[in-house]
């Protein structure tokens, strides 16, 4: 049986957040198994908390050379992955995405679509240039006639392996989602899909975890015959739910000191869970602050409130007050972030009335 601590301290010593990393970008990135990057700046602000020394303008310069990309991926949203990763999780993934487009809004797109002629012409136009969905909807109407480009242009982005294109996402920029295909930017990656070695490395980086915790955080179903072919470690939490691990994964102390944390939106530690009550209460989660996609701050390893970025500095909300050592350690680091980022001001903290 592990106890809900013990089970928060497993997930942040793999999440990198229980003491900062010395790690290349490149490979936190990959052991995390990408970085959701719905907010194109929260790759930035996960990354600081996870890796010693880090800098944006190490990932920027990443983006910007084609050795990191953001991409259509979990549970079809944009995660940064790098460019070796998009070869190894995209086929796993691509499934999924094409089954989430036949059940949106756009699925007429579909009728009498040859997959392969659209691929190919969609091809054709972004070899040009990266082009928004508005634009490639628009290019592509001629070909297609009777339906809206606007289904078009959301099918090229779903039904074809794209990936948006630098300067969105990079620190200091910005810009439209502009997309092109992965093979023009990253070249064949000749890579095939491999559920069960995506599951491993989704243990290494969030484990232990039920099968729903792997559906949740990927988006993908049919799993439980893969896990079952698995050699793996079963733990019970104090629900007595099944939880799978790896035989060799580190399990900490339960009282192993956690510092404080500021997580950006959509962080996957939030999100790569069904069962979220490893980090977050649920009478946290039922404030909104998880699905509405607000920063978060980790006290004690948990969500203890939110956190945004002002023209004068820092401003915290907390849910419940702190100690005077938590209050002395969330100074420290929100001073550090604002350094990092160069905003400048200070940290001032909202206390719960």
């Amino acid at each position: 049986m592990i106890t809900t601590r013990a089970l928060n301290r497993a997930t942040l010593h793999r999440q990198l957040l229980l003491g900062r990393a010395d790690l290349p970008v490149t490979d936190a990135v990959e052991h995390l198994v990408g970085m959701q990057a719905q907010e194109p700046m929260a790759p930035y602000y996960g990354l600081w908390s996870r890796l010693r020394d880090f800098h944006p303008h190490h990932l920027a310069e990443l983006l910007t050379t084609r050795q990191v990309v953001r991409a259509p991926l979990h549970r079809v949203t944009i995660h940064l992955v790098t460019a070796a990763d998009h070869g190894r999780v995209e086929p796993a993934l691509r499934p999924l995405v094409r089954r989430r487009f036949a059940s949106s809004p756009f699925r007429s797109a579909l009728d009498g679509l040859d997959p392969v002629r659209f691929g190919e012409q969609v091809a054709a136009l972004v070899a040009e240039g990266p082009l928004t969905r508005r634009e490639l909807g628009d290019a592509l109407a001629p070909h297609w006639p009777g339906t809206t480009p606007q289904a078009l242009g959301q099918a090229a982005t779903y039904l074809v392996p794209v990936v948006q294109v630098p300067p969105r996402g990079v620190w200091g920029s910005s810009g439209q989602a502009r997309w092109t295909t992965a093979s023009h930017w990253l070249g064949e990656s000749g890579e095939h899909a491999d559920p069960a070695g995506l599951v491993r490395r989704y243990l290494a980086a969030f484990g232990p975890a039920t099968v729903g915790d792997v559906r949740a955080w990927s988006g993908l179903s049919g799993l439980r015959p893969v896990i079952a072919a698995m050699e793996l470690r079963v733990l019970r939490d104090e629900h007595g739910r099944e939880l799978l691990d790896l035989p060799e994964a580190e399990l900490p102390d339960p009282d192993t000191p956690a510092p404080v944390r500021f997580l950006p939106e959509f962080d996957n530690l939030l999100l790569g869970h069904d069962d979220r009550t490893r980090v977050i209460s649920e009478e946290d989660y039922r404030r909104g602050i998880v699905v509405g996609g607000k920063p978060t701050v980790l006290v004690d390893g948990f969500v203890h409130g939110t956190w945004r970025l002002t023209p004068d500095g820092l401003r915290v909300e907390l849910f419940r007050p702190l100690t005077r050592d938590q209050r002395q350690d969330l100074l420290d680091e929100g001073a550090d972030l604002l350094a990092v980022t160069g905003v400048g001001g200070e940290v001032r903290i909202g206390l719960p009335r």
